[in-house]
């Protein structure tokens, strides 16, 4: 049996969301636009650096999945949290918590994603 794990966020502006998340090197898998202009993200999937993914698609009035953009967060396993938490606060993330020891092991830091979303990054690996 084979489990995946992929995180859904909204964003306000997709493109944008597109290229902060390169920075923490997620690869995109697929990304649908609409087929008229300004031809806007409608949905994404990116690969994890470690495996899993990410979905993300525009804001939008859904009774059925109210979610609204800066509201998500997420934990992603890096090997180099330095270097991580460098990339995703130049390239427009709100730094947080810097990186740090932990007492469980492994090391972590926090930054908020341009929107708001909370992304722990670090080493330990659940």
């Amino acid at each position: 049996m084979t489990t995946a794990l992929w995180l859904t966020l909204r964003y306000r502006d997709p493109d944008a969301a597109l290229s902060w998340l390169r920075s923490l090197g997620f690869v995109e898998r697929a990304v649908h636009r609409s087929p008229d202009p300004p031809h806007a993200v409608v949905h994404a999937e990116l690969d994890a650096p470690g495996g899993g993914g990410l979905m993300l698609g525009p804001v939008r009035d859904n009774p059925d999945w109210p979610q609204r953009s800066g509201t998500g967060a997420a934990y992603l396993v890096v090997d180099d949290l330095d270097a991580v938490y460098v990339a995703a606060v130049e390239a427009g993330g709100r730094p947080l918590l810097a990186p740090r020891e932990q007492d469980y092991g492994g090391r972590t830091a926090t930054v908020a994603d341009p929107e708001g979303n909370l992304w722990s990054l670090g080493t330990y690996r659940p």
